[in-house]
C-alpha cells in the first residue's frame, strides 16, 4: 500500500487530492483509506508536476468526512 496524497477539497462530485511528491498512480488506480476500505478511482491528473493534484471519483456517499484524510494507491 503506497499513500497517494491528502483529501484536500471535493469539487463537482470529486475528490481533489495533493500529491504527496512528483509520483502518483495510473489513472483507474483503485485508492483506499487507512482502514483499507474502497474510496474510489483516479480519473485524471492535473496541477503542478511537482506535486500534482489527483481528481478521484468516488465510491462512497459521504465525503465531507474525507476532507483531511491520507488516501493510498491499492497494490
Amino acid at each position: 500500500m503506497k499513500r497517494v496524497g491528502e483529501v484536500t477539497r471535493i469539487a463537482q462530485g470529486l475528490l481533489v487530492v495533493r500529491s504527496v511528491d512528483d509520483s502518483y498512480p495510473d489513472l483507474g488506480t483503485t485508492v483506499i483509506d487507512e482502514n483499507l476500505d474502497e474510496i474510489g478511482t483516479v480519473v485524471t491528473v492535473f496541477g503542478p508536476v511537482e506535486r500534482p493534484y489527483l481528481a478521484v471519483s468516488p465510491n462512497v456517499e459521504r465525503l465531507a468526512p474525507l476532507t483531511g484524510n491520507a488516501l493510498y494507491a491499492r497494490d
